[in-house]
């Protein structure tokens, strides 16, 4: 059954800058737009590689490692070498308080 984790205060989350949490082990990246808060699974698809040590921009998430970049709202791979999308997580904000399910 899926649950809700808090993550951060929403005031920690800088505009496009990849905050790394984990949630029962598991790697997630939370990034802040314009737009709304968004998570995905934190490691690249195409090689390990932790995409919140990436940069963020225009809504995509660049893998540090080789330049694979994710679209951070629907964790779709946008260009190669990653073929594979990354997993999203749903979001909310309740009270000043981001949290995501899992």
């Amino acid at each position: 059954m899926a649950e809700w984790h808090r993550v951060a205060a929403e005031d920690e989350l800088a505009e496009n800058m990849p905050l790394p949490v984990r949630i029962n082990g598991e790697p997630v990246a939370v990034v802040r737009l314009e737009d709304g808060i968004y998570a995905v699974h934190d490691v690249c698809t195409h090689e390990y590689a932790l995409l919140s040590d990436g940069f963020c921009e225009d809504g995509k998430l660049e893998c540090p490692l080789h330049q694979a970049c994710f679209d951070i709202r629907t964790g779709a791979a946008l260009n190669e070498p990653a073929e594979v999308p990354v997993t999203t997580y749903k979001v909310k904000v309740e009270n000043g308080e981001v949290f995501i399910e899992m």
